[in-house]
């Protein structure tokens, strides 16, 4: 997303730009160039709204713009409008997902060498994990923080994130697991093997932007075949 415009509005008449809304989404399908639309009503004043429309560059906004059924919807809107619309037209200079870096942050502070930090930067006091460690949910950022200390003491470790996607309040990380086997792990005397897992992280962050919970799927499996815990099965 290189390129934002932003439309500033007054109307008496929501419900009805909603519903126009609507109909633009619907009647540009598979024509628009818009990929994102947010719009945010004034807290001081209820007939005040904003909508900030993403494009992935200024040419693709200017062809959304050149749409004849987005020409439609201008002027209806401006017939729903208290008064004349104003647009800006930005160029993205920094674009910032907050809570992806957060995201980021944890794989870094969790392989990252010497004492784990508290950790209360980055994960809520009462954080849900899921099945990070064995079966069975883990709640609290104590909990979180013992099971970040096994794997610590189990191996040295690398996180590399090769995809990131958010949503909300969600970030869904994909990425590729790199460990050498050099403490206890789960009943496993250390054996010095290697290991390479992938494995997808869900975490829902709160409103303060800290972690406030999380899933964790990986191939469990795999990893233990790797250490070689499953080399007796079969004899």
């Amino acid at each position: 997303m290189t390129f934002v415009q932003i439309i500033d509005c007054k109307t008496s008449r929501f419900d009805d730009m909603d519903r126009l809304m609507d109909d633009w989404v619907e009647t540009t399908k598979g024509k628009r160039t818009a990929t994102h639309s947010l719009i945010g009503k004034d807290r001081s004043d209820g007939s005040h709204f904003i909508e900030i429309v993403e494009f992935p560059t200024y040419e693709d906004a200017m062809r959304n713009s050149n749409l004849p059924e987005t020409d439609r919807i201008f002027r209806e809107m401006v017939a729903l409008c208290d008064e004349m619309p104003t647009f800006t037209d930005l160029d993205v200079v920094r674009d910032e997902q907050l809570l992806a870096a957060t995201a980021r942050k944890v794989f870094e502070t969790m392989s990252a060498p010497g004492e784990l930090p508290p950790l209360n930067d980055l994960f809520a006091e009462d954080v849900h994990d899921h099945a990070f460690v064995g079966e069975q949910d883990t709640i609290g950022l104590d909990a979180v923080r013992r099971d970040i200390e096994m794997w610590r003491s189990a191996f040295d470790f690398t996180f590399t994130i090769e995809d990131q996607i958010t949503e909300g309040d969600l970030v869904c990380s994909r990425g590729t697991w790199t460990g050498t086997h050099r403490g206890d792990f789960l009943g496993i005397a250390a054996t010095g093997r290697q290991a390479t897992i992938t494995g997808t992280i869900v975490f829902r962050c709160g409103p303060d932007g800290k972690i406030a919970e999380s899933w964790w799927q990986y191939d469990r499996l795999g990893l233990m075949s790797q250490l070689g815990a499953l080399d007796t099965l079969g004899t």
